[in-house]
């Protein structure tokens, strides 16, 4: 375990969704900052290997398994921690999974679940950490996954884009509300190669070129998970006190800091009621100028021009030739 710059010691942290991926990155950069972790995952044996990676490099972890879309697990992580460690200073929400699912072919099933894990699931931790930090007076850090998916509006997921937007508002409320108790709260969109991105189409052409999905070759590449990492050790330490509420992007050597959404145009009515004709004749030159209908969601960038929009169409497509009971195409 490497013993220098340990910006985390005497600290103790929860990691949803350690299993594997960015949260099992997580969880061990945590450690090997001085961190003493809980590694949770659905998968049991997913997160008690990752204990034994922590434990075999020197540091100090301790499984949980369970799933934090449900309370009962949820409320028992946090207690997990605090009953091994004797408090609570970190909780990083990074559990989710996503199906495919455009607006018009997503299933109840799968909207309900993908919100469940991921919005739910945050909340719920979220929560009951909170509740702990506000009981004991004590300082906290909150950091959230969420993605571009959310903030830019994946085509394909709409189901996870949903989510990942709802956690930002959650994030938000949350900062706002522990502001007071020194908790900081914020928001990290990481791009990586994970079982989660090989799911998505440009990954799927990876593997049609190469016959390896981009999560198996992504080690020590621009987009191998362990880059997220040490965002997330500052974002959890006490240098970042000052930092709350925002949105940070983490995208393999490069860390941004997204903008807040503010009002970059504005239209106000003659006298005290708005005049419709008005508005059809002023918002061209104003509220709508330079406005297109389209644009080019941000994985068009990686690995080529991929164009995601055209695969939607084509599903509508499909859609209209064979119409479902749950989805009539008019």
């Amino acid at each position: 375990m490497n013993t220098r710059g340990q910006h985390l010691a005497n600290k103790a942290a929860v990691v949803t969704g350690a299993g594997r991926g960015i949260g099992r990155a997580i969880a061990r950069e945590l450690a090997a900052q001085g961190a003493d972790v809980v590694v949770n995952n659905r998968s049991g044996d997913a997160a008690h290997a990752v204990v034994d990676e922590i434990r075999s490099a020197g540091g100090s972890a301790v499984a949980h398994q369970g799933d934090v879309g449900r309370t009962s697990d949820a409320d028992q992580l946090i207690e997990l921690a605090l009953s091994t460690w004797g408090r609570l200073d970190i909780v990083v929400n990074n559990a989710g999974y996503t199906v495919p699912g455009t607006i018009v072919e997503a299933t109840d099933d799968d909207f309900d679940d993908i919100v469940r894990v991921h919005l739910r699931g945050t909340f719920n931790t979220s929560r009951a950490a909170a509740r702990h930090w506000v009981r004991r007076r004590a300082c906290g850090r909150l950091i959230n996954m969420v993605s571009r998916g959310g903030i830019d509006g994946v085509p394909t997921h709409v189901a996870y884009a949903a989510a990942k937007a709802g956690i930002i508002g959650l994030t938000r409320s949350a900062a706002s509300a522990l502001v007071a108790y020194d908790v900081t709260c914020n928001c990290v969109a990481p791009t990586a190669a994970t079982r989660m991105f090989d799911g998505m189409d440009v990954s799927r052409e990876h593997f049609e070129r190469t016959g390896r999905w981009p999560s198996e070759v992504a080690e020590g590449t621009a987009m191998d998970p362990a880059h997220v990492a040490p965002l997330v050790v500052y974002l959890a330490s006490e240098a970042a006190a000052n930092i709350s509420g925002r949105v940070f992007g983490a995208r393999g050597l490069t860390y941004t800091l997204y903008n807040e959404l503010e009002e970059c145009a504005s239209l106000t009515a003659d006298g005290e009621r708005w005049d419709v004709d008005r508005l059809f004749d002023d918002v061209p030159t104003t509220l709508g100028r330079g406005l297109t209908p389209t644009f080019s969601y941000y994985l068009d960038e990686i690995d080529g021009p991929v164009r995601l929009h055209h695969r939607v169409a084509s599903s509508y497509d499909t859609l209209k030739a064979s119409p479902s009971p749950s989805v009539r195409m008019q």
